[in-house]
């Protein structure tokens, strides 16, 4: 069968919406009217629909035109579908975080349960009290589950697999720094590179930043000496506390745990190249208003957070 034959034996939308208007107003001239159109082109399409239907639908009576028992059951039906309609291309299409009890689930290096989360989920309570947040690690499946829908968002300088299929949107840039004992014994004011050479490291082997540092030391031909590793974050501020030990770190998170002051933060002697930090989403879901929605929350408590160039240039001595 010819494909265009099979597509106009079936109603149209704009057909459903004739059925719907002739049967509340009982007049081939007032549904004119109404959908804008002449009485003449409305006659046709109703000639066009009893053609595919086989029934009258609408008989004239003194009391104008009323449906048959045939149009009583389409028009119930047709409603219903232009219902869906409605709600596929209106409703689906409105987000209310104030009343939203949606789950997102976003993939987030550890370092951020310390950085951008507790700000998010901030604004989330004050905002969106329903809205419940989910962090996931960012790994190998970060991409698979941006575009399955198992996750909506993806954030951080280092996501693999971001390629064709995503979009990503650049949120601050940060430098690489290094953080010392504040008791350290040798180091006391900046730290020079034959400092860095001499002393004990700490690397840090979380995403892709450590793989990062060796590169360029490899480049420029810097030694560093690491006698210990970790693959996450949150613990390192207290065994370089604890220890002579130093380490290199992305400069926002490092900003964070040089609070406390049980370490200091210094700028790295070592020239390393700027990690931008984006968010990342599917381009399946670039419309979604809830994620748009969540998007907007991230950048705006990203780049709301402390620039950490600007601590070290306040607090390096």
């Amino acid at each position: 069968m010819d494909e265009n034959k099979e597509i106009d034996n079936y109603l149209s939308a704009r057909d459903l919406k004739l059925l719907d208007i002739l049967y509340t107003t009982h007049s081939v001239s007032k549904a004119a009217d109404l959908l804008g159109q002449t009485q003449p082109t409305v006659s046709s399409w109703l000639k066009h629909i009893r053609e595919l239907v086989g029934d009258p639908l609408f008989v004239r009576t003194s009391e104008g035109m009323r449906p048959t028992p045939r149009a009583d059951l389409a028009v119930g039906k047709a409603r219903e579908i232009l219902a869906a309609m409605h709600q596929i291309t209106e409703d689906v299409a409105r987000f209310d975080p104030a009343t939203s009890a949606r789950v997102f689930r976003m993939c987030v290096p550890d370092a951020s349960q310390i950085t951008l989360l507790p700000s998010m989920l901030r604004a989330l309570r004050n905002g969106a009290p329903n809205v419940r947040l989910e962090a996931l690690p960012v790994d190998r499946q970060t991409a698979h589950r941006l575009e399955s829908g198992e996750a909506d968002l993806a954030f951080g300088g280092f996501v693999p697999g971001m390629e064709a299929g995503f979009y990503q949107q650049s949120l601050y840039e940060q430098d690489m720094v290094c953080l010392v004992s504040s008791e350290h014994p040798r180091i006391h004011g900046e730290m020079t590179l034959d400092d860095f050479q001499r002393e004990a490291h700490i690397a840090v082997g979380y995403g892709s930043t450590n793989a990062v540092i060796e590169s360029e030391l490899k480049r420029q031909n810097v030694k560093r000496r690491v006698l210990s590793s970790v693959q996450g974050v949150l613990g390192v501020a207290k065994i370089v506390a604890a220890t002579d030990l130093i380490t290199t770190l992305p400069g926002h998170i490092a900003t964070t745990l040089a609070e406390g002051g049980s370490v200091r933060l210094l700028p790295c002697p070592v020239t390393m190249p700027a990690i931008v930090v984006k968010q990342y989403w599917h381009s399946r879901f670039h419309h979604d208003p809830g994620n748009q929605w969540l998007r907007a929350i991230c950048a705006r408590e990203a780049r709301a957070s402390l620039c950490p160039s600007a601590w070290v240039r306040d607090h390096a001595h």
